[in-house]
């Protein structure tokens, strides 16, 4: 097929227009019975159960998907407008499903084998190929419908439990569309109002979606349909092979959005974060991959922790307003998300879909993509906590998956960032998925300050400003200078002790040797720094010898960066960096180290407040029970 964009004529979508109709109005469909009555027994909630085995029998039911729509509200002969919006949105989808089943036949042997076919039955080779085409279309057909259906639906409602995945048949793309309007009919049975027939309706075709995705090995002639770009302007649709649109088209970001210059202090963190802006949109659309990802330095995941009240919101509103800036001079889809505790679910299951859902609309390979997790310590559990609820622990799991597991694929295209008060408090082996530090410490000098207070007071006064170059500690260059030179030596009282036995025993470093000298003292004195700290560190030392200001007239217009092509992009970028140094090594080392035992020492230092609590509550208890029993009062 062509991997170029293909339209979709409304003179193909309109051919197919009475046969949708007749789909939505009555159909008959085979369905397993499973062996199960229909009739619940007396006084329980269970049904007959047949011990004759039942599982080749298979019955007809008809499906009027228009009456069961309307019977949302049986009293009004008139339907609303969700009813109608959600009858013409599936008979549309099924006409656009067999119309991209028709682009598929002409793009390989399925057409000319279906006019052989009509003339005479084919046999032989022939008729297994053909078999295996039209099932390959019948899955195509499928598909369109279920993401015509999740991008076209509107569903803001908490989805249920009950909606099952449909009973799929790929014989012919008629028979594939039938199973889906089964399987909608079921769905959308029992709703008791149009926000939960729209909520249903949506929640169905994710099901169906995740079904199809499961069953896609099983079809050998779907290799063309792979890299396709179908495009429906008139319904803002857009197939792009068998990726997953994140749904219906995102709303405005309407979001407060803060100038580099309105950040006060945290400089490391703000050089990082302009850093990323730049890197994630050297993105190429068409090699789905960016330059930095194979040059190495790309920044896929990032924790930032601080106090209460240092900026870490500041630095999310600042990231997304750079972006958003940058997509709009490209004309590129910019998709920001933040998951939230207001997203964890007491449904079981449902907390885990939904932090999925998320990471697939930030990862979506069509986009520009910046997904936050503010407050991780509350959104994601530790595993040892039994404190922490399923769906905590649920959140847990997804995100190390999605992070750094054995199917995540880092194109370059998005970047997620978790952010918390205590970082002690997130499981390791998430915290550790971060592959950069940075500490959001706010204001610091009497400098920062004083320019603070001036942003923050604004300009209704005649107060002179006194003696102070304003903005002048803000200066980046200068700032980041600074800040990395005080990492040239540990923060952290431990984390000195081991530097300072280091040092005295092997003097400064020189050697690489040396360097795995001091990594392994420190792993003596923290267990939990292993094997994926020292990749964070390299990770991190990989993005300074990457630390190239990428010039801002390259962002002013599309054509002077970001609309080149993926060679010319990475060659622009390559004659910019230059080698790392021992200074920046250990810099990075300190760094990333330092964060390991703050968080160790913080999570001791939580523990042991509990622990003299309980103890001093025990002491009291006691000393209360020996008062009653002299009174006479204890009678335990």
């Amino acid at each position: 097929m062509d991997t170029g964009l293909t339209t979709i004529a409304e003179a193909d979508i309109e051919k197919h227009r009475a046969t949708a109709q007749s789909m939505i109005t009555r159909i008959v469909v085979l369905e397993d019975s499973g062996g199960k009555s229909g009739a619940a027994l007396a006084g329980t909630g269970r049904r007959f159960v047949s011990t004759v085995s039942t599982g080749s029998v298979r019955k007809t039911r008809e499906v009027e998907l228009s009456k069961t729509v309307a019977a949302v509200r049986p009293g009004d002969q008139l339907m609303s407008i969700p009813q109608h919006t959600l009858l013409y949105r599936a008979r549309r989808g099924i006409a656009v499903a067999l119309a991209i089943a028709d682009i598929f036949a002409r793009s390989g042997d399925l057409e000319s084998l279906q006019a052989k076919n009509a003339r005479a039955p084919l046999e032989g080779e022939d008729a297994a190929h053909f078999k295996k085409l039209l099932s390959a279309a019948a899955y195509v057909s499928a598909f369109s419908l279920a993401s015509y259906l999740a991008q076209l639906i509107d569903g803001d409602g908490e989805p249920p439990n009950d909606i099952k995945e449909p009973d799929f048949l790929f014989d012919t793309p008629q028979d594939a569309l039938k199973s889906l309007v089964a399987g909608l009919d079921a769905a959308l049975a029992g709703a008791k109002d149009d926000a939960e027939l729209m909520t249903r309706a949506r929640a169905f075709a994710r099901i169906a979606i995740e079904g199809l995705l499961t069953r896609k090995g099983r079809f050998d002639g779907l290799g063309a349909f792979e890299n396709a770009h179908i495009r429906l302007d008139a319904d803002d649709f857009t197939l792009d092979g068998f990726d997953v649109a994140p749904g219906r088209k995102a709303k405005p970001l309407v979001m407060t959005f803060k100038k580099p210059e309105e950040v006060v202090g945290n400089h490391i963190a703000k050089y990082q974060a302009i850093k990323l802006a730049k890197m994630l949109m050297a993105y190429d659309f068409e090699r789905e991959l960016n330059p930095f990802v194979e040059l190495g330095g790309f920044l896929f995941t990032f924790i930032g922790d601080g106090s209460p009240g240092t900026g870490k919101t500041t630095l999310i509103q600042m990231i997304a307003g750079l972006l958003n800036d940058y997509c709009q001079v490209a004309s590129y889809p910019f998709v920001y998300e933040n998951f939230g505790v207001d997203q964890i679910s007491s449904y079981q299951g449902k907390s885990g879909q939904n932090c999925k859902q998320f990471i697939t609309n930030v990862l979506n390979p069509r986009a520009i993509g910046f997904g936050t997790v503010d407050d991780i310590d509350q959104v994601a559990a530790r595993r040892s906590d039994d404190r922490a609820s399923a769906g905590q622990q649920e959140i847990t799991g997804v995100l190390m998956e999605a992070f750094s597991g054995a199917s995540t694929v880092i194109r370059g295209n998005c970047s997620f960032g978790m952010f918390s008060n205590y970082p002690e408090n997130v499981d390791d082996a998430l915290r550790q998925r971060a592959g950069a530090r940075w500490v959001v410490d706010g204001p610091q000098s009497r400098d920062d300050y004083i320019d603070i207070f001036v942003l923050l007071a604004g300009k209704n006064h005649k107060i002179p400003l006194g003696k102070h170059d304003l903005y002048a500690a803000q200066e980046i260059k200068r700032a980041v200078a600074d800040a990395y030179e005080g990492h040239a030596k540990p923060h952290e009282d431990g984390l000195m002790q081991v530097y300072e036995r280091f040092m005295k025993e092997n003097g400064e470093p020189k050697t690489l040797a040396d360097i795995g000298t001091y990594l392994h003292l420190i792993k003596q004195a923290e267990p939990r720094f292993t094997g994926r700290a020292i990749r964070n560190i390299t990770d991190a030392i990989k993005m300074r010898a990457m630390d190239i200001e990428l010039p801002d007239e390259w962002f002013e217009t599309p054509e002077a960066f970001m609309h080149k092509n993926y060679d010319e992009k990475r060659a622009m970028i390559e004659e910019l960096r230059g080698p790392f140094s021992l200074a920046m090594v250990m810099q990075e080392i300190n760094r990333y180290a330092d964060s390991e035992f703050r968080y160790s020492d913080r999570a001791d230092d939580a523990a042991v407040e509990r622990m003299v609590r309980d103890a001093r509550l025990r002491e009291r208890a006691l000393a209360e029970i020996e008062d009653m029993k002299a009174k006479g009062m204890w009678d335990a």
